[in-house]
């Protein structure tokens, strides 16, 4: 029997779970956990760039989130329904796997319709989970303006802890500034620190970026329910790695660079396609990859990633890559000086 659900949870103040971010994105409180010494520091994530040399590689996750949620009425009864778009399953179709709330209302054969003017409606046509349900939308135009629609019906996926209600503020904050391909459901949030200047900045001392993407879905944030964690099964995600981003990996694992995968979702990527040398493979496909103690890491010497919450896959791989006795002891820490957890939290580098 390897590593236990049990060992991953702790009681989380409810005041360090933040609804909005730091107001400037690399004034966000960083802690720096030393595997080698065992000590922990606390700094603001813009000293970040005391930590990395000429040549040194930070691992980003380009994947840019999409307005996810939006709102429809059933037809009949007016009734109020969230629908969260997971993934597109055909273009052509327009058929979409959705995530639906509530769920007992919501039935094979039913319409559901967006927008003011209803002129975007979609039909049910299978079950596919107690919440889960394939849509197809009955839009006329092209597939452009079905997603043009689509994009202004939506609304930013904050996560479900946030209770208040989106605010335009969110559509830019609830993303790195850096992210290019959109199809994630939920940002890569260690890299929602990094602000322009903090970039620039890392940029002139000689630091290289390699970019890869890995779109996020609902199930990184599925609870575990199984005490025996190799049982427990990642819903697969979508990642890419360029022949030239692998180049630059492979580059700096040669001269021995720190390499720091920027966030969970980084590190998945770069874990789910190393070649039997060690090295980095380009490679474009599906992960499913589930990182928990104890873990070998092939490919970074080097992590930022946020507080996560208990018992969660994120916090696991966190785990893996720090040290379990260590990382609870770093929590501890965390919620005694009053870090913020998850979403729009502070960040931890692990080097």
């Amino acid at each position: 029997m390897g590593m236990k659900l049990s060992k991953f949870g702790f009681e989380l103040p409810e005041e360090l779970l933040v609804e909005y971010p730091a107001e400037h994105r690399d004034e966000s409180r960083l802690m720096v956990l030393n595997r080698k010494e065992q000590t922990i520091e606390h700094k603001k994530f813009k000293d970040l760039i005391d930590y990395f040399d000429e040549g040194d590689l930070l691992v980003m996750n380009d994947s840019k989130v999409f307005p996810a949620r939006l709102f429809g009425e059933k037809e009949k009864t007016g009734a109020r329904i969230e629908v969260f778009l997971l993934r597109e399953l055909n273009e052509e179709q327009r058929l979409w796997d959705v995530l639906v709330d509530p769920a007992r209302k919501i039935r094979i054969g039913n319409k559901l319709f967006f927008g003011d003017d209803e002129s975007l409606v979609a039909e049910v046509i299978d079950n596919t989970t107690s919440r889960g349900r394939t849509l197809r939308f009955l839009y006329d135009g092209s597939y452009e303006e079905f997603r043009k629609r689509l994009k202004k019906q939506g609304e930013t996926p904050l996560p479900k802890y946030i209770q208040r209600d989106t605010e335009p503020s969110d559509k830019d904050r609830f993303q790195t500034i850096y992210a290019k391909h959109e199809g994630s459901v939920a940002a890569p949030t260690a890299g929602m620190h990094f602000s322009k200047h903090l970039l620039k900045r890392l940029e002139i001392k000689g630091v290289d970026f390699a970019k890869v993407t890995l779109h996020v879905g609902l199930g990184t944030f599925n609870p575990v329910e199984v005490e025996d964690l190799s049982k427990h099964k990642m819903d697969s995600e979508e990642i890419d790695i360029t022949a030239a981003s692998a180049k630059m990996v492979n580059d700096a694992l040669k001269n021995k660079r720190r390499i720091c995968a920027v966030g969970t979702t980084s590190m998945r990527t770069l874990e789910s396609s190393v070649s039997s040398a060690g090295q980095l493979n380009e490679f474009t496909g599906w992960t499913n990859k589930f990182i928990f103690p104890p873990h070998d890491f092939s490919i970074a010497n080097c992590m930022i990633t946020n507080f996560h919450m208990p018992k969660s896959t994120l916090m696991m791989m966190a785990s893996a890559f720090a040290g379990h006795d260590f990382l609870t002891e770093a929590y501890k820490v965390a919620i005694k000086e009053g870090y913020h957890f998850y979403s729009y939290g502070d960040a931890m580098l692990i080097i």
